[in-house]
């Protein structure tokens, strides 16, 4: 199925599904609303990315804020005053401004489930750390929101399958923030790599370079956390452990319970890549790598090169750099080698620069180097979120539906477990499931803590 007929297939399907639940949940959005109506939105997770997406969200006239939530208090009364002076020290820049003007006072909740029991709410925003957003969203969606969850979409395959399976039992309009989507360079490239501007592009390339040597995260011991900090509700159906100032609010990107740098930045490229090549999942998983130079707490590589080999005869490579610098790719964030030309793109523009023929090869029509940048600035995030609240009304699919945002997140969960067992992987992507490792079957998914339950079967 080509990528056009199957955005066709989504919009259809999701259009029939929202119809069918229409008696659960009310009359379908789009009978709902007309063009003065407002959506009513609540926010799970207000810290660093929620802040930045409800901006977003806020300077849309068809928007009222209508409750945030979170688990450090201060972010709900947004009042950047409040934060622990030791957080403004350690992990200021990620600490939200706040301080926004809202119509009317948002109200708050700590409790996402309280959030979720309002009717008056048609959608939530949610932005919390990875190993909250299935169950937040799949709860959402059964209480009849409309969701824009942010990426990565889980911390595991089976999560990512449950909230598929949700949207479509549903029939809600669900929405990942996998920003490139949004970009007009890459739907631009979208239609022309496929259409050969390359040609058959067999390799692809991208990385992820941040010098955290020799401190990383630093060195730290278990401490009460912030009195106004709920950690137990921020670990939710991760296993208990004590409170560490290198875990929350930030860091949590560098410990493999709550994320990883594969998910959070392995999963921007990899989904342009595969959007770019028309794939759907790689065949096979090998991955190198480890904590090599840095010093630090985390439990996941500061080092680590993962290779992803595609069924129609490519492959692509992803690179993890956290102890050394300097560039990768001139001129760009990703790169694709095709038979008659090479690529080097980013959201700002792209060149493709034609290759020549090799040993043996007579020389035939060449490509035109073609080179673009945009005229101007360009929000790619303000356009999914505008694309989000149109299709809230309309029941379209949105520009990044729930099961490309999958797709593109299972990269990283395999990548990762690829890591973890030393092996050469290999995916059946229809049953998903490796066919060659028990064990790593078993990394597919973990058992939550009580009293967290996920159906996942």
């Amino acid at each position: 199925m080509t990528s056009s007929t199957r955005r066709t297939f989504l919009k259809h399907t999701l259009v029939a599904a929202a119809s069918a639940a229409a008696p659960a949940f009310g009359a379908p959005a789009a009978l709902r609303y007309g063009r003065a109506d407002k959506i009513r939105m609540g926010f799970i997770g207000v810290g660093n990315r929620g802040s930045q997406l409800l901006g977003l969200f806020l300077r849309q006239p068809d928007v009222d804020v209508a409750a945030l939530c979170d688990v450090y208090e201060p972010y709900v009364l947004r009042e950047r005053a409040r934060v622990h002076p030791r957080w403004l020290a350690e992990v200021g820049s990620n600490i939200p401004r706040m301080g926004e003007t809202f119509a009317r006072p948002p109200d708050t909740y700590k409790d996402f489930r309280k959030l979720l029991e309002r009717k008056d709410i048609d959608a939530v925003c949610i932005a919390t750390p990875d190993h909250w957003h299935a169950l937040q969203a799949i709860q959402a969606m059964e209480a009849g929101k409309d969701v824009y969850v942010e990426k990565p979409l889980t911390i595991t395959v089976r999560e990512g399958r449950a909230m598929v399976r949700a949207a479509e039992r549903t029939g809600r309009v669900a929405a990942v923030g996998l920003n490139r989507r949004g970009s007009s360079v890459y739907q631009n490239l979208a239609r022309a790599i496929p259409a050969g501007a390359i040609g058959k592009a067999t390799v692809a390339r991208a990385y992820r370079i941040n010098n955290m040597y020799p401190n990383g995260i630093g060195i730290m011991q278990p401490e009460p956390p912030p009195a106004d900090f709920d950690w137990d509700l921020w670990l939710g159906p991760r296993a208990s452990r004590p409170y560490q100032y290198n875990i929350a609010p930030y860091k949590f990107r560098w410990w493999k319970d709550y994320s990883s740098q594969m998910g959070n930045w392995g999963v921007h490229f990899l989904d342009v890549i595969r959007w770019l090549m028309q794939e759907q999942a790689p065949i096979a998983i090998s991955a190198h790598g480890g904590k090599y130079a840095v010093r630090d707490d985390r439990t996941i590589p500061d080092t680590m090169e993962v290779t992803f080999e595609f069924g129609s005869g490519a492959m692509a490579t992803f690179g993890i750099y956290e102890a050394g610098g300097g560039g990768a790719i001139e001129g760009g964030e990703i790169e694709l080698r095709g038979t008659r030309g090479n690529l080097q793109a980013s959201e700002n523009g792209y060149r493709i620069a034609p290759v020549g023929p090799g040993q043996f090869q007579e020389k035939g029509a060449a490509i035109e180097p073609v080179e673009y940048k945009l005229s101007g600035p360009e929000n790619s995030t303000a356009v999914l979120v505008r694309d989000f609240l149109d299709c809230v009304k309309s029941r379209q699919a949105p520009l990044c539906p729930l099961e490309e945002g999958h797709r593109s997140t299972c990269f990283a969960h395999l990548a990762n477990i690829a890591l973890e067992t030393g092996e050469r992987l290999r995916w059946d992507a229809a049953r998903e499931e490796f066919t060659n490792h028990t064990e790593a079957n078993r990394m597919l998914h973990y058992e939550y803590r009580a009293p967290w339950r996920l159906d996942v079967s």
